[in-house]
């Protein structure tokens, strides 16, 4: 499911996403929000950043990621944007912008007022004043925000008795690019005058705490070390990541790291033998499998490929992506056999994932392949209302009632699926 992404492109990957989540949800839990409201996007593009947005969601970038020296540091970054979602800032924005346009709107009456009287440059200088009184008005709402949030985040590392260390060594890292971003809210992006006082007074309160000095978990930085492999073997250009990764070096990640960029360079001969010593090693880890599964299924062994993804799944069997990936192989094989045990995988994966467009798409493709056209509208049209085509959504859902008997599950799924996206759609 991981692609070659364009800057600022969403990514799925089931390791990455989990590796997230061990971080993520014993922060929210502190926090007081149920880890399962809060929805993690992982975006691909190199900047040390991350954002939340209204509805509890969190964007966590890989070039956060791929910086960060270990798992403390990004670990202390979702503490503080859980920070900014639990003080309710993003809600207090709107408000903080209209106080900001007052002088705005102030300054254009005024300058206008002074073009129009034959004093073109008194006017122009007004209405820069104007936009400087409201950029200095919301950047002070900022400041406060972002200190309100650092503060935030050592209460919910000292609750879940982890350091704060590593949010200070993030910021450092930051501060140290001098990147200057002031059009917008971006925590991690932004310089003002109160920066080296903000460090100073969260280092004398994250001092004092009694899990300063404790280390990271040697497990989790090697794990890490794995999903960083990962993110450069798929982002960066094959030549790239093999001389970032030298021969010379037989860690477990630069192992991973080599044969991503070999199969993404169509080196299978490479590749295969690379996957398969990691998994000789680690006969427990599903991401080994499912990378071998999706080495062979995009080189057209779709065969072979069944059988690693399924292996995957045996071993964690709670991922739906990994359910996905063993779908999509069977399905590919154009056996109806196959077909139906692929429908069975998406079925489980769509009952933990519902949202999952590809997954409802390729239902919809099995359902077909074994005659039952009823359901495959049925399943397209959960697909289409997940991509948000919810015109397309509206047609599919009345075909599937058309074909199916009131009252049952089926129907009932569909006549949610009609009015929902008849709702976001208009009278169709």
């Amino acid at each position: 499911m991981f692609s070659t992404a364009a800057a600022q492109s969403f990514l799925r990957d089931a390791e990455i996403e989990r590796t997230l989540r061990e971080y993520s949800d014993p922060i929210f839990e502190a926090a007081g929000l149920a880890p399962e409201s809060v929805e993690i996007y992982l975006i691909g593009d190199p900047s040390l950043n991350a954002f939340v947005a209204v509805g509890l969601k969190m964007f966590i970038f890989t070039g956060l990621i791929d910086a960060a020296d270990r798992p403390n540091q990004i670990i202390g970054v979702i503490a503080h944007e859980t920070g900014h979602m639990t003080g309710g800032h993003l809600a207090r924005s709107d408000e903080a912008i209209a106080r900001a346009s007052r002088p705005i709107l102030l300054s254009l009456a005024l300058g206008l007022g002074a073009i129009a009287a034959g004093a073109p440059e008194a006017g122009i200088g007004i209405l820069g004043l104007g936009q400087s009184a409201a950029q200095a008005t919301y950047l002070r709402y900022s400041r406060g925000q972002e200190a309100s949030a650092d503060q935030a985040a050592i209460t919910f590392l000292d609750a879940t008795g982890q350091s704060s260390k590593g949010l200070l060594e993030f910021f450092e890292k930051l501060r140290n690019l001098q990147v200057i971003s002031g059009y917008r809210i971006n925590p991690y992006l932004q310089t003002h005058p109160l920066a080296s006082q903000r460090v100073t007074a969260l280092t004398l309160r994250a001092e004092r705490s009694p899990f300063w000095n404790k280390p990271d978990d040697p497990a989790e930085i090697e794990q890490l070390h794995l999903i960083q492999a990962k993110i450069r073997g798929f982002l960066q250009e094959p030549n790239v990541t093999l001389r970032q990764y030298p021969l010379s070096d037989q860690s477990d990640a630069a192992d991973y790291a080599r044969s991503v960029a070999w199969y993404r360079a169509s080196q299978l001969d490479k590749a295969l033998p690379a996957i398969e010593g990691l998994i000789e090693r680690h006969p427990d880890n599903p991401f080994f499998y499912e990378l071998k599964g999706q080495m062979l299924f995009e080189h057209g062994e779709v065969e072979a490929a069944i059988a690693p993804h399924r292996r995957s799944t045996e071993l964690a069997p709670i991922e739906p992506l990994l359910k996905v990936n063993l779908a999509r192989a069977m399905i590919a094989t154009e056996d109806k056999t196959r077909a139906r045990d692929a429908i069975t995988q998406l079925r489980a994966a769509t009952r933990i994932e519902p949202t999952n467009g590809f997954a409802w798409a390729e239902m919809a493709r099995a359902y077909d392949m074994i005659g039952e056209e009823t359901l495959s509208y049925l399943a397209t049209a959960e697909a289409r209302y997940a991509y948000g085509a919810y015109g397309d959504a509206v047609r599919f859902a009345r075909r599937a009632q058309q074909g199916l008997e009131r009252g049952t599950p089926e129907f009932r799924q569909a006549t949610d699926i009609l009015a929902a996206a008849t709702a976001k759609a208009g009278p169709q």
